[in-house]
């Protein structure tokens, strides 16, 4: 009789077995086809638990069949064939061979920066330029140009190879205000590359600054700028200073008189949960 006692013991402790942990929590109220837990803590500032088998899987997004290729989901810009997603101030730039290059002014009859016919905020931008060869001229006016976001916010272009200039003025640098962290430029007549994130400034009804704009840089393949709030509508030999403006403005490339060239040029706007993630995030350390 004790046999079989302790033996029916020993069955029962085998098949009841160890106390459920969230690696091995039984998942009977799960859907079939899904994957998580349902015992684990609510995330900070979440509805979510920790592996929450309802959270939404991201959208598939289709990445370049090359290096710095147009995903699935980008807006081209620019990809050799014409300049439908472009109008000049004073003209088209010149397109030949699948290459953008900013016309001279004597030609174009004055500044003739090339404005976006779309709109955009938080962005991410792909670019690729090329300053001329052989180099012209000097500092400033070798190989300039820029981005401007939402037609304010600039990222400069130049030919920053062996060429001293002011720091914040330099390629990489936000313009008038940040120098690049370092300076991995190319050799003048070489292509180089930028990608960028540009998350736009937020503004109270009363047009005070609730979240100034922020800028993340990479110059062919380097972080040169991170997360790097901006002070401001750029401004030479002064302050940047914000005035109150719409969610969404043109995308700028800056005539300097420079036969500056470009190619490959996309764009990926951005939702407002890759902004508003920031902000979850402050919050659950500050509960710590």
């Amino acid at each position: 009789m004790k046999r079989i006692a302790i033996g029916t013991a020993l069955a029962t402790i085998m098949m009841v077995g160890p106390p459920a942990t969230a690696q091995n929590a039984p998942a009977a109220k799960i859907p079939e086809g899904k994957l998580g837990f349902r015992d684990t803590p609510i995330l900070p500032g979440s509805q979510w638990h920790v592996h929450d088998p309802d959270r939404p899987a991201p959208t598939v997004v289709t990445p370049g069949a090359q290096p710095g290729g147009a995903p699935s989901d980008a807006i081209i810009l620019f990809d050799g064939k014409s300049l439908d997603a472009w109008h000049g101030e004073r003209g088209p730039w010149t397109v030949e061979k699948g290459i953008m290059t900013i016309p001279s002014r004597a030609k174009s009859g004055g500044e003739n920066n090339l404005i976006s016919n779309q709109q955009f905020g938080d962005v991410q931008l792909h670019l690729e330029f090329r300053s001329p060869n052989p180099p012209q001229k000097t500092s400033q006016d070798r190989g300039n140009s820029g981005i401007w976001f939402m037609q304010r916010y600039e990222v400069q272009i130049l030919d920053g190879y062996q060429n001293p200039t002011y720091a914040d003025g330099t390629v990489g640098s936000v313009y008038a205000w940040k120098p690049p962290l370092v300076n991995p430029s190319r050799k003048p007549g070489e292509w180089q590359s930028y990608d960028v994130i540009f998350e736009r400034p937020r503004f109270a009804a009363d047009g005070s600054v609730k979240r100034p704009a922020y800028v993340t840089v990479l110059l062919n393949g380097v972080l040169v700028q991170n997360h790097q709030a901006m002070l401001g509508t750029t401004k030479w030999r002064s302050i940047a200073q914000y005035q109150a403006h719409g969610p969404a403005a043109p995308i700028q490339l800056q005539d300097h008189d420079s036969p500056v060239s470009f190619r490959n040029i996309w764009v990926r706007p951005l939702p407002e949960t890759a902004i508003t993630a920031e902000t979850a995030t402050t919050d659950a350390q500050k509960g710590e």
